[in-house]
């Protein structure tokens, strides 16, 4: 390879991150942003972000609103659609999640690894409880922080094999918001593949020991549940509970 092909491809290895950026930095707002919203999102120029939408634009990857605004476009939908018919998670994700609510557990929710920082939640049922966390589905969360966060970290590279000291509950009290609590398990698929973390979130102040204790019991449950229905296998060992205290 020349100097100058590799100089190429490296531009373009570079320009794909860009455009990459800008779609990232629209997910994680959330709503339509003006030329100048991303450019502060991202920290490029405005010339080098009107090459990049022009592409993207192309991909119907982002469209361009008539109030001048951009926002993700069909590609994104049918790139999310996708995912989730590979896997058929919604079918085998909400009915363990319904039936954690009728346990009266906290709210559930499902999150995936979406980069490697960030977090994406996929799915969320509101619990029955009268005052409820501010998760909801499509938010982009930080991975180093909160349970589920700490269950795709853990199990990145697949599931634990037998023999493995298996740790299948994880915990945040505070993390990534003073007030909020959860616990988290993960669900495999085929091949020992992690597909998500189950969660159960809610106030903190209802995160006590015997809440902990029995709320992670449940979600074990539903965890192996789900794994059963996508194919994977659940670790034949299930250790004692540790003792989870609120901090």
């Amino acid at each position: 390879m020349t100097a100058d092909s590799a100089v190429g491809q490296n531009d373009g290895v570079a320009a794909v991150d860009r455009a990459l950026a800008i779609a990232i930095a629209l997910a994680q707002a959330g709503t339509p942003q003006s030329l100048a919203d991303i450019a502060r999102l991202t920290g490029m120029y405005k010339s080098t972000l009107l090459r990049l939408l022009a592409s993207l634009e192309r991909s119907g990857l982002v469209v361009q609103r008539n109030d001048k605004r951009y926002a993700l476009g069909p590609l994104a939908f049918l790139f999310g659609r996708t995912f989730e018919n590979s896997y058929g998670l919604k079918d085998a994700i909400l009915p363990v999640m319904e039936w954690l609510v009728q346990q009266g557990t906290e709210s559930p929710s499902f999150h995936v690894q979406q980069s490697a920082d960030t977090r994406v939640c996929l799915c969320r049922i509101d619990s029955a409880h009268s005052t409820l966390d501010r998760v909801r589905v499509g938010d982009l969360l930080p991975l180093k922080n909160g349970a589920p966060g700490k269950v795709l970290r853990t199990y990145a590279n697949g599931g634990p094999t037998d023999g493995d000291d298996v740790q299948l509950v994880f915990t945040s009290f505070g993390e990534r918001d003073p007030l909020c609590g959860a616990i988290s398990s993960p669900v495999f698929g085929p091949a020992n593949t992690l597909l998500g973390a189950l969660s159960l979130s809610g106030p903190l102040e209802r995160f006590s020991e015997l809440a902990v204790q029995r709320m992670s019991s449940l979600l074990l449950t539903a965890a192996e549940r789900a794994t059963l229905s996508l194919g994977g296998r659940w670790p034949n060992s299930r250790p004692p509970l540790a003792q989870h205290k609120v901090r």
